[in-house]
């Protein structure tokens, strides 16, 4: 297990009308909690858990540097991005929290 590791992530809304990116050193748990409704409030308000993306990295402090630079990003790119790891904008983590639905 590398206690270092850290992702950086992009969650939608069923529509895809809103993206939110953030940071975790846990990304299986912090998924939990989104989908539970206890993640971020902009998240709650915007019903915004479904994972679309996600990177791995091995620095929480590249990891934060990503996330911001992502979050600079036009709309079209954040899309582009997404669309190159899951085509189909498909919830990535569907089936690791099924019980929290």
């Amino acid at each position: 297990m590398n206690l270092n590791r850290a992702y950086v992530y992009i969650l939608s809304n069923k529509n895809l009308m809103v993206f939110y990116i953030g940071v975790t050193n846990d990304l299986e748990r912090r998924m939990r909690e989104h989908k539970e409704g206890s993640g971020s409030i902009f998240t709650q308000r915007y019903n915004v858990n479904v994972l679309v993306y996600y990177e791995i990295h091995n620095d929480i402090r590249q990891a934060i540097k990503r996330e911001k630079q992502l979050k600079a990003w036009k709309r079209d790119w954040k899309i582009e991005l997404i669309r190159s790891m899951n085509a189909d904008m498909i919830d990535l983590a569907k089936d690791w929290c099924e019980d929290a639905l």
